[in-house]
């Protein structure tokens, strides 16, 4: 099957559930699975992963966050340790297996619930210029006439 000319990629949104509250406060761990995760997905890295804890202003808020930038987009996490929850986002033009991803953080951090999003982004994104302009000609010739 021939694949589309058209659509940026897909962003996986996973909300994990009755975490392990100590993998949620891990920074090395949080740290490691960003600047080790691309590369099993074959995508680029091209920053180290930015990680930090942040206090709020209500005790129950804390959390540890995280990112990294790969040349096909970004890789992102939220942690709220006492809540036992977790937020992650993988936004990528590059195709990935989204269930080997979620069984992997599933893994990672002990999830018992979660949900999931999958969204096909910028679905009028052209993914390659020259083959998709005679799509655009058409269309404009259509317009004049």
């Amino acid at each position: 099957m021939k694949k589309p000319e058209y659509g940026f990629g897909m962003h996986l949104m996973v909300d994990g559930y009755d975490c392990d509250r100590h993998r949620l406060e891990d920074l090395s761990l949080i740290y490691s699975f960003l600047s080790d995760y691309p590369a099993k997905l074959e995508m680029t890295k091209i920053m180290p992963p930015y990680v930090f804890r942040y206090d709020a202003k209500n005790p129950d808020d804390w959390g540890v966050s995280g990112f990294v930038l790969i040349a096909e987009s970004h890789i992102s996490i939220h942690t709220f340790p006492e809540k036992n929850y977790l937020s992650l986002d993988i936004f990528s033009c590059k195709d990935f297996d989204a269930n080997s991803a979620i069984s992997h953080v599933n893994e990672l951090f002990a999830v018992q619930r979660h949900e999931v999003k999958l969204l096909d982004r910028g679905l009028e994104f052209p993914k390659n210029i020259r083959k998709s302009a005679h799509l655009v000609q058409d269309e404009r010739h259509r317009l004049k006439h």
